[in-house]
């Protein structure tokens, strides 16, 4: 009796005890509810909300694959994708090819009895292009043009890119990715331009999926502009439509604040709220900025943001948790991990 007795006590304490390792095991480091994170990490860091992840939070988020599904959240790109204006095109140039290689005759190996010949291509590319991930070095304000952690430019600029906070900092992204399906709980194929995704949205789109964010998530918010990307984008007026679409500034604040989003996407090329032509004057001088959201995100908070992430085959197989893979291009100086292939794996 006595023992049956000693269970019924110990098992609760046990319990208790069992969800606060749990728990503590993925709790954040430097994440304050109500504030979000701010430069916080040192007067050198270059890596913001990122470097929450662990070796814990990662391995529960390889724990969330049980089928093996995976989902490739990256767009088709080429010359005639569809981009942010602010950003050059892109060309694939074809710089050796079979024909060329044994014309010339240039390189001593170039005649050869099997024909052996090769293709490579001369890149010129802009780093802000297709499926991408901005770096901290993105966004400056200021008239000292600073970004994230106070680098600035008379400082930390230069003629082949930022020298602090470029892309290649971004460290490899293992994390819980949820899927925050907002086209999808207004009814419609893809939400209509110029319509502002506020907090209200966001936890409405989530109570429908009955999914709960959770401090270090990858949120993804999916406007449906993708679903007209086609195979290369090609399309720009269809793309532009929707294009506008997007997250506010009390959205991000909430993402960031309240749940503990360590990196924000979407499917569209800037993530944020575009005003209408007509009021965007106005919306300038309101908010300070024309994109608000990215300098809240970047610059104040350290957080990076995912953009052109493809979430179409997420949403029809309705698909909110996942694992979230994602390493960006090495290449010093980018200002952003640019036509990149993230992964979602269920």
């Amino acid at each position: 009796m006595k023992s049956r007795l000693a269970i019924v006590l110990v098992f609760p304490l046990l319990l208790t005890a069992a969800l606060l390792a749990a728990s503590s095991d993925h709790s954040m480091k430097e994440w304050r509810p109500g504030e979000g994170w701010g430069w916080v990490w040192g007067e050198e860091d270059e890596v913001g909300s990122l470097n929450e992840m662990t070796d814990a939070s990662r391995l529960a988020a390889v724990r969330l694959v049980t089928q093996g599904k995976t989902y490739d959240l990256g767009v088709l790109y080429d010359r005639t994708s569809y981009k942010w204006p602010g950003h050059s095109p892109g060309e694939i140039m074809a710089f050796r090819t079979p024909e060329g290689v044994k014309r010339q005759g240039d390189l001593p190996f170039s005649q050869n009895r099997s024909g052996t010949a090769w293709h490579s291509c001369a890149l010129f590319i802009n780093d802000n292009v297709a499926t991408q991930i901005d770096s901290l070095a993105h966004a400056t304000e200021g008239e000292d043009n600073h970004w994230y952690n106070g680098f600035q430019e008379a400082e930390w600029g230069g003629d082949w890119g930022p020298r602090k906070c470029d892309a290649s900092t971004i460290p490899p992204i293992v994390a819980r990715g949820v899927l925050i399906d907002v086209a999808g709980y207004k009814g419609v194929e893809a939400l209509p331009a110029h319509y502002p995704i506020g907090r209200e949205d966001l936890q409405a789109a989530l109570e429908k999926q009955t999914t709960q964010l959770k401090p270090g998530d990858v949120a993804l918010i999916r406007t449906g502009t993708l679903r007209y990307w086609d195979e290369t984008g090609a399309d720009h007026d269809k793309l532009a439509v929707h294009d506008s679409a997007g997250l506010t500034l009390d959205g991000a604040r909430w993402l960031v604040e309240q749940q503990g989003a360590m990196m924000i996407g979407s499917d569209t090329s800037g993530l944020e709220f575009g005003p209408h032509p007509q009021e965007a004057e106005g919306y300038r001088e309101k908010m300070g900025s024309f994109m608000p959201v990215h300098n809240y995100l970047l610059i104040e908070q350290g957080v990076h943001i995912a953009e052109f992430h493809y979430l179409e085959d997420l949403a029809r197989d309705r698909v909110y948790e996942f694992c979230y893979m994602c390493a960006t291009n090495k290449i010093k100086g980018s200002t952003a991990g640019f036509a990149l292939r993230p992964l979602a794996l269920r």
